[in-house]
């Protein structure tokens, strides 16, 4: 059978077959080269074809078929069912990104490209010593507001009872590589002194570590940026605030999940924006023809709930950000940590041709929250503005030592050696937590479907005074939770969330036990 794809090309990019044939088929799926209505050859084909085993091919389409590219008809076949839009393109008038007027201010700057000579850093034997490890950047999900239970799983003195808290934003730090990351952290100080001055002007970052983000993308989330593309920024929120100032006028409107991280708010109000709210439901954010500019939006895990956007929903937004001109703003936070099959593509991924989405990574949850280091993904229309307004508040870059080290520790393996012991330990304890909750207090919440992160997301059942009272009860015998209200939930629900990445087994058990306990005695 007559049949191309760049299979073996891809193999040279990823150590598994299973890898680079999903790959191959995505991408030539993408770009419109495998088009609507194509008919696939067979699993026994395709494995004969590129010298593969049935179970790899099967498994392959299974996953393409789950994520919506392709469709297996009983007796027909297997078909490509996603329209990539490419031939509608001609008859769509493209709008050009609009800057506030801060924004072409920062743009129009005679400091606009002071300091730049420097070039990018490249060569500069930067980071390639021993692994080392860090990084950090979001905030979303700290657990502001909560202080119920802080210490837990600690004794808190004698006759005083064991308090278990599942607040969010505390991952878990025994498992971290400290003696490796240190020793790596001596490396680049030894280096640093030895060349102080040649990145103090690169407002970007440190050129080696935005090169270790973007293999690491391609790798990881499919995406393939060039490390010009990137930008490094002192956490997510730095960046959500630089562009809202970048993009955002005195009475202007932005699409805003609701719930959802009460920083992007705080930035929108702060640049005299307009939010307006999106529903959230069990599929994420639910498109509404919005007449804005602006959206942010968690689509690979919807914060707080959890919730991941469909396929369909995905190019929904596309489709009306390529039709209002408009920026998405696509922020991956916790997405690090699956723990059962394939995600679905970032935006960015699917943002073959306009270039409207600004894709937003953080090391808040894989590293060591107190190194602030995240990063931007950015569309070349919004490359030079961005950059110019980091450089207004930030023109000597902060933390280049952990940068350079995180560099290091990625450039060395030591990253993804890293996360893969992390995804044991936290899947281990998701799928206990999930079952515990779904089997002892789903008459009590309404539980969100989830496959990764690391905190769970339940609606209460019941109205707000019997909420709080149950959370009181629950306090006063040593448990507790983040309260979603935090989050700027609709005013008719009360919700909860449940960290459990600093838990033990154990304290899971018991925490989920004394929930149970105090729901008993409530009802009695």
């Amino acid at each position: 059978m007559e049949f191309h794809i760049p299979y073996h090309s891809y193999r040279t990019q990823y150590t598994s077959k299973y890898a680079a044939l999903y790959h191959a088929l995505h991408d030539e799926i993408l770009a419109n080269r495998l088009k609507l209505n194509t008919k696939l050859p067979s699993s026994r084909e395709l494995a004969v074809l590129f010298g593969l085993s049935r179970g790899t091919v099967n498994q392959v389409y299974e996953m393409l078929i789950a994520e919506g590219y392709l469709q297996a008809d009983v007796g027909r076949g297997t078909f490509v069912v996603y329209a990539s839009g490419q031939e509608k393109k001609e008859h769509v008038s493209r709008k050009e990104f609009r800057l506030s007027v801060w924004g072409t201010r920062v743009l129009d700057g005679d400091w606009v490209g002071r300091g730049e000579g420097q070039g990018q850093g490249q060569g500069q034997g930067q980071g390639q010593g021993q692994g080392q490890g860090q990084g950090q950047g979001q905030g979303q999900g700290q657990g502001q507001g909560q202080g119920q239970g802080q210490g837990q799983g600690q004794g808190q003195g004698q006759g005083q009872r064991r308090k278990i808290s599942f607040a969010v934003g505390r991952p878990l730090m025994d498992e971290f590589p400290r003696e490796l990351w240190n020793r790596g952290m001596y490396e680049q100080v030894r280096r640093m002194t030895e060349s102080p001055h040649e990145e103090a002007y690169n407002a970007e970052g440190h050129y080696a570590l935005r090169e270790a983000i973007a293999q690491h993308l391609r790798r990881m989330r499919g995406i393939d940026a060039p490390p010009e593309r990137i930008v490094i920024v002192n956490g997510s929120m730095q960046a959500i605030a630089l562009l809202t100032q970048v993009l955002v006028n005195e009475g202007d409107p932005v699409v805003l999940e609701r719930p959802g991280y009460p920083g992007t708010s705080r930035a929108v109000l702060a640049a005299g924006g307009v939010p307006v709210h999106a529903a959230v439901d069990g599929q994420g954010l639910v498109p509404q023809p919005w007449n804005a500019r602006l959206m942010f939006v968690t689509p690979s895990r919807q914060y707080p709930t959890g919730a991941v956007l469909g396929l369909e929903r995905r190019q929904q937004l596309l489709r009306w950000a390529e039709e209002q001109g408009a920026v998405i703003v696509e922020d991956d936070y916790d997405s690090e940590f699956r723990h059962r099959g394939r995600p679905i593509e970032p935006l960015k991924v699917l943002d073959q041709e306009e270039g409207r989405v600004v894709y937003i990574g953080t090391f808040s949850k894989t590293m060591l929250q107190e190194l602030r280091i995240g990063y931007v993904v950015l569309p070349e229309a919004l490359q030079v503005a961005f950059v110019a307004a980091k450089r207004l508040y930030e023109p000597h870059p902060s933390g280049l030592l952990e940068q350079r080290s995180l560099a290091a520790f990625m450039a060395s393996g030591g990253y993804e050696r890293h996360l893969r012991r992390m995804r044991r330990v936290y899947a281990s304890k998701f799928l206990l937590l999930q079952a515990l909750l779904q089997e002892q207090l789903s008459t009590l919440f309404e539980w969100v479907e989830s496959d990764s992160g690391l905190h769970l997301f339940g609606w209460w059942r019941g109205d707000f005074n019997s909420y709080a009272s149950y959370a009181a009860a629950c306090r006063e015998v040593g448990v507790s939770w983040s309260d979603a209200a935090f989050y700027d939930l609709p005013q008719e629900r009360a919700g909860a969330i449940f960290g459990f990445a600093h838990l033990t087994e154990e304290e899971i058990r018991s925490g989920v036990a004394l929930l149970r306990h105090v729901y008993e005695i409530v009802t009695k």
